[in-house]
């Protein structure tokens, strides 16, 4: 591995960091937002939001790319391969997030909400200081998880021209015929971005735990 080929690596790394990142950050909001929403049971809103989360989590994420890069021009949309991409991935992980958010909102012990509205907190008041903390703990295992499978499906991107850690891959392999060295430095880049996640977590956890005190 020349230091050109783990400079192309890198720069490989930051496009699937930075394109991941947004994506994440963004469908943790919109799948908590969804979740609320779904969890009010309004009429026809909450079957709508239904038909996105099945439709998102069923449709492979390289087809979603596809498509949207593909209907963009069609609906009149001029949006660049980044914009596409960050979009796909939000779609994709927006509606796995519901779910888990869902889940914890569902889960949250009726006592503490009706005790805590007895001690005069506001809905509001509750919700961001007794509820969120306690769905954030709960939540943050299948959260984490969640991101992962993410990072490690944004390969996908590249169907659209994007180049990515792993199509930095198959360009340094292409000009070295040598596709196992590569190979094993993108994955080596991988597990410390998954890594440092994974840290991330933990740290998460002992904040959201001591707010959730």
């Amino acid at each position: 591995m020349t230091e050109r080929a783990w400079l192309l690596l890198l720069e490989g790394a930051w496009v699937t960091l930075w394109v991941s990142g947004v994506s994440i950050a963004m469908g943790l909001v919109i799948g908590l937002v969804i979740a609320l929403v779904r969890s009010a049971r309004i009429p026809v809103i909450d079957q709508i939001m239904a038909v996105y989360v099945s439709l998102a989590r069923a449709t492979p994420l390289v087809t979603l790319v596809l498509f949207l890069f593909l209907a963009a021009p069609t609906l009149g949309l001029s949006l660049d391969r980044y914009t596409v991409a960050i979009i796909a991935l939000t779609l994709n992980t927006a509606a796995f997030n519901a779910e888990i958010w869902r889940t914890a909102f569902l889960n949250f012990s009726p006592e503490q909400k009706e005790a805590a509205l007895a001690c005069g907190m506001t809905p509001a008041m509750m919700f961001g200081n007794i509820m969120l903390p306690q769905m954030i703990t709960t939540s943050l295992p299948g959260l984490v998880n969640e991101m992962t499978v993410l990072i490690k499906s944004s390969p996908a991107i590249a169907i659209i021209g994007l180049v990515d850690l792993t199509r930095v891959t198959n360009r340094i392999s292409a000009v070295t015929y040598e596709p196992l060295p590569p190979i094993l430095a993108a994955g080596l880049l991988y597990m410390i971005i998954i890594s440092v996640l994974l840290k991330l977590q933990s740290l998460t956890e002992k904040q959201a735990s001591r707010l959730a005190m």
